[in-house]
């Protein structure tokens, strides 16, 4: 069924998407059921017997071709393309036996589908030589959307193809209007990991609205780094952090770690190098009323690591703190109407959360470079040995750091990793369970290349590196 039902092959004009070529016509039969109301057992029949057409997104139940009887109400059932109306001995043994039976008839069916029908890939594998598509790329389909952007990395061979490809995404998914193409790498001219695009589609507005993890983010695409693709890791790391804990997330961006844990009551202090990044990060705090619990920060994050360390104890110190309100359920029952406001004369209770004196995780997600960042540990907590075990129950920090790595099979991009964070510590660190001493957890996160992956790798800080002298920090970002 799948060599008849597919769009036209069409290869006639680069650059133009006429949507017109796509419609085709397809010579079926169908089963006509003279009385309206077996319509349904009729159709639960024939598809038991494998002899109704079923396809994605295509009704089988249709209006009579016959124009007089379609406006009676008349309904058809349309037939698999093995069954010819011209031909009887095509027919099933149930068609046989309804034709006979006169309950059924069976008719020629033109059925007509046009561009609105064809799916984004069996339009692409229209228009696109085969030769351009392989067994591992197939075809040029997937994208970063952020709001109504469609942002595509497409591949050379592609290019000439972009204006049609740009074109059907935008037909085919009801909520991009804008398409654009990467014309550099990510990094490549801007250290904020802006990157160059060309607007393939659609208008040149990239200001767009992105709802995540029960947040809601405003910011310009081209000006700020986002990645839809990792709210599942966003979502994660959230959820490990805990209401009343202290988050220092170093290359915050716009706040998509930042802004749901500080809705669940997590404080952080936030940074990123980027003044757009910082600007959109301060108006998403606001946006989401998380004011209270997260805090922005526009600075070089080699330098951040410490000095969030030193605020962070000074807010503490400070006797700082969010307030809760009462709940509702409190609140009615202040209410000089409320007849439990008779039985109590005591105030609506506004609860104080005290900021920790400790930072509890540490956030680097930048994965290109936040490993060379760790160094900057050195001297953390340097003369506050007795704010942590054994001199009281906490922890030092938990870090989790994102970092690229090659694909491999075995076990070597967790031994590269794990090196490398050795090498920026000073400390012999190894693969294995964070919640170990000079261990670390390493967790892929996603495949960003056919030879490379995303990893987040968590360890505590050790003690030699957290108590150390303090050394000054060069800025980089």
């Amino acid at each position: 069924m799948s060599s008849l039902i597919c769009p036209p092959v069409i290869r006639s004009a680069l650059g133009v998407l006429d949507r017109s070529l796509f419609s085709k016509t397809i010579n079926l039969a169908a089963a006509t059921v003279h009385e309206k109301r077996n319509i349904a057992a009729w159709r639960q029949k024939l598809t038991k017997e494998r002899s109704i057409l079923d396809l994605d997104r295509l009704r089988n139940v249709v209006s009579h071709p016959d124009q007089a009887l379609a406006s009676q109400g008349t309904k058809c059932l349309l037939l698999h393309p093995k069954i010819k109306a011209e031909a009887p001995e095509t027919w099933t043994p149930l068609l046989q036996e309804g034709v006979a039976s006169k309950e059924l008839g069976v008719i020629p069916y033109d059925l007509i589908l046009d561009y609105d029908y064809w799916s984004y890939e069996e339009v692409m594998k229209s228009l696109l030589p085969s030769n351009l598509r392989d067994e591992h790329d197939g075809i040029p389909q997937g994208f970063n959307q952020a709001g109504h952007v469609a942002h595509m990395n497409l591949r050379e061979r592609y290019l000439p193809y972009k204006k049609l490809i740009a074109e059907a995404i935008v037909d085919k998914n009801p909520t991009v209007k804008t398409v654009i193409n990467k014309i550099a790498n990510v990094g490549t001219e801007s250290e904020f990991r802006t990157f160059a695009y060309e607007v393939l589609a659609g208008p040149d507005d990239l200001n767009v609205e992105e709802r995540e993890n029960d947040c809601i983010f405003q910011f310009d695409y081209s000006k700020v780094y986002w990645n839809s693709k990792l709210e599942g890791e966003h979502r994660r790391l959230v959820n490990i952090f805990q209401p009343g804990e202290v988050v220092c997330d170093v290359m915050a961006g716009i706040g998509p770690f930042a802004v749901p844990a500080g809705k669940k009551g997590v404080f952080v202090w936030a940074n990123d190098y980027n003044p757009e990044s910082y600007r959109y990060l301060a108006e998403n705090i606001k946006r989401n009323k998380v004011r209270q619990y997260v805090r922005p920060f526009n600075q070089d994050g080699r330098n951040f690591i410490t000095k969030a360390a030193d605020l962070v104890y000074a807010a503490s110190m400070n006797g700082e703190h969010a307030v809760l309100e009462p709940n509702r359920k409190e609140q009615r029952g202040q209410h000089p109407n409320s007849k439990t406001a008779r039985k109590s004369k005591s105030t609506p209770r506004y609860k104080h959360i005290p900021i920790p004196s400790t930072i509890s995780h540490f956030v680097m997600n930048l994965p290109a470079s936040a490993i060379t960042f760790l160094s900057c540990f050195r001297g953390l907590y340097s003369g506050k040995e007795q704010l942590f075990a054994p001199h009281t129950g906490t922890k030092l920090p938990m870090v989790h750091v994102h970092c690229f790595a090659p694909k491999a099979d075995d076990d070597t991009p967790l031994a590269n990793i794990s090196e490398r964070i050795s090498a920026e510590l000073g400390v012999d660190m190894k693969s294995g369970d964070a919640e170990n001493a000079y261990e670390v957890s390493i967790l892929e996160v996603r495949t960003v290349a056919p030879n490379k992956r995303m990893f987040c790798a968590s360890f505590r800080v050790p003690p030699e590196v957290a108590f150390a002298d303090r050394l000054q920090t060069s800025k980089s970002r």
